[in-house]
Parts: structure tokens; sequence; C-alpha cells
């Protein structure tokens, strides 16, 4: 897995990275396994169970990684740059 920006950042964005996948391969198979057999209300009831399964089991760590991410991207004076690449 890669480094995040800051090295403190490294070990929240490896536990992020790891949750995410194993939720999104749960995710994935069973969403592309049944989605010719489902109504769109079913598969609108799955995706909506399976975003508060992503934030029952990952939303904590997500939430700690892009604080620290912030907290590096303040530090280093990058964020003042993102805002206004995201204002142009």
């Amino acid at each position: 897995m890669a480094h995040s920006l800051s090295p403190e950042c490294t070990p929240l964005k490896h536990a992020y990275d790891s949750c995410f996948n194993s939720w999104f391969e749960g995710y994935l198979e069973p969403a592309i396994a049944n989605s010719q057999k489902l109504s769109e209300g079913q598969r609108n009831e799955y995706a909506k169970r399976k975003a508060e399964e992503f934030e029952q089991n990952c939303g904590a760590v997500w939430g700690k990684y892009k604080e620290c991410v912030q907290k590096a991207l303040k530090d280093r004076g990058l964020d003042e740059l993102l805002e206004q690449a995201q204002q142009d």
C-alpha cells in the first residue's frame, strides 16, 4: 500500500484502505451478480444498506484519516492552494 501525504497519517491510510477494500468487495460482488434480478427499488435499498454498513465499519477511521490529511495539508500551506484550485 502507498504512503500518505504525511508519515503520521500512513497507519490511518492503511487501516482505511483495508476497511474500504473489504467493504467494497462485499458491495460489488452481490451488486453485479444480482443487478439484472433486482428492481430499481431493491437496488436502491441494497445501496442504502451498504452505505450504512460502510459508515458503521469504516466511517470512524475515514474521519480520523481525513482529519490527519487536512492537518498535514494545512501544516504545509497546501490547503490554501487547494481552495484556490477549487474556485478556478
